[in-house]
């Protein structure tokens, strides 16, 4: 079975010169890929005018909810009490998102109620990843 959890959530998109822009994002996890969480933005909120989507660790969305995380592409912390700032790199450019922490949070609870941390089934979704990669060669 496939579980599939989504949760809008609102963000502001922070621009070089320090503008904040409200963009609309889908928070998204299924069982088909559970270490994973992804976040969907609408083509308005792309610079090429295509839906984006960011996958990355469940386990690196925990952890910058408490404090600095993330190395590479995606790099998450916390911004006062409230607020967790998103950050993304990318070979276009960098994004910079202020998402409300109470929604995340609650999005990560939703996603730990589907799949508890540790009771991840890797082996399947290795196995998928393989196929998905080599097809039957």
């Amino acid at each position: 079975m496939d579980i599939s959890l989504e949760q809008p959530a609102r963000a502001l998109l922070i621009t070089a010169d320090g503008e904040e822009l409200p963009v609309s994002a889908t928070l998204r996890y299924t069982v088909a890929d559970p270490l994973a969480v992804h976040i969907d933005f609408p083509p308005e909120a792309a610079l090429d005018g295509e839906c984006v989507t960011w996958t990355f660790g469940r386990a690196l969305l925990e952890a910058g909810l408490r404090g600095p995380a993330g190395s590479g592409d995606v790099h998450i912390w916390p911004c006062g009490r409230d607020r967790t700032i998103l950050e993304f790199h990318s070979p276009y450019g960098l994004a910079l998102l202020q998402f409300r922490t109470p929604a995340l949070r609650r999005f990560l609870l939703r996603t730990y109620a589907v799949v508890a941390s540790g009771q991840e089934d890797v082996g399947a979704a290795v196995d998928r990843g393989l196929s998905a990669l080599f097809g039957s060669v």
